[in-house]
């Protein structure tokens, strides 16, 4: 596997968390090529190795896919795909839960800085994005602050793709 990211990837990959960001009255992200090289090294790792988060202290998103047809997976994909677990966020009693949590990442809006990397070998691809200051901080009012409802605003507060992913019907995502 090797690292075959590209510059359109990566503003992709950003446009996407921006659009989305957008909805929920964050600021825009930032690429940051520090931590892209960070995310790089680990999609890199993961190729090889157990899929688990890297101890980094920023945030971090993993997303992977395998199929036995080749992927051409665009920068768009993966964050819609964290984006998607908005359907199972509780914005009655807010807080951290392990099934959205790379939603809350992506929108949470103390959030700025944003570094990306990937991995493949044209049938399994791993995604990882990097964010800072890392989002999902499990303290009170933390969630009612960061992450807002589309359209929602807090004052005072610190998917289709446009490609298809060319892949099988029977693909298998895995997200960490």
């Amino acid at each position: 596997m090797t690292g075959t990211l590209d510059a359109c990837f990566q503003q992709e990959f950003l446009k996407a968390h921006n659009t989305y960001r957008t909805k929920h009255s964050a600021p825009l992200m930032t690429l940051n090529s520090e931590m892209s090289a960070s995310a790089q090294k680990w999609a890199d790792h993961l190729a090889t190795s157990t899929m688990k988060h890297s101890g980094s202290q920023d945030g971090e998103n993993i997303y992977n896919m395998w199929s036995s047809s080749t992927i051409n997976l665009t920068g768009k994909e993966a964050v819609d795909s964290w984006y998607s677990e908005i359907k199972e966020y509780n914005w009655s009693t807010p807080g951290y839960n392990s099934k959205t949590g790379h939603f809350t990442q992506v929108v949470w809006k103390n959030s700025n800085e944003l570094g990306v990397g990937m991995a493949t070998d044209g049938n399994k691809v791993f995604v990882v994005g990097q964010y800072r200051p890392a989002g999902n901080v499990n303290m009170p009012g933390y969630f009612e602050t960061n992450v807002l409802s589309a359209g929602r605003e807090v004052s005072g507060a610190g998917s289709t793709s446009s490609k298809g992913g060319g892949v099988s019907p029977s693909k298998t995502c895995t997200l960490l």
